[in-house]
């Protein structure tokens, strides 16, 4: 992976963890507001390394560090249109 494609797939997972936050209040509360997060992915191993190695770094420098750890990240949708059906139309 790219250091541009790891770049691409954090701001992607930190995107939709703010969206997961916004649906849940209740843990965003929990998070340290200088914290730095970071992410595990169980299906990503190679981004995880690199989200390790900078919790590492981060950390070496006194940075509090709060680790997400998400099974993987769901196909993202195309549409939110449900079931749409195509009429012939004569009008």
């Amino acid at each position: 992976m790219t250091e541009h494609e790891l770049a691409e797939k954090r701001i992607t997972v930190s995107f939709e963890f703010s969206r997961y936050l916004m649906a849940h209040p209740d843990l965003a509360e929990r998070l340290p507001k200088d914290a730095a997060v970071v992410f595990f992915i169980e299906d990503d191993p190679e981004f995880t390394d690199h989200e390790r190695r900078l919790a590492t770094q981060l950390a070496a420098e006194g940075q509090p560090i709060v680790r997400v750890r998400i099974r993987g990240l769901a196909p993202p949708l195309e549409s939110r249109l449900i079931e749409p059906t195509l009429e012939l139309s004569s009008l």
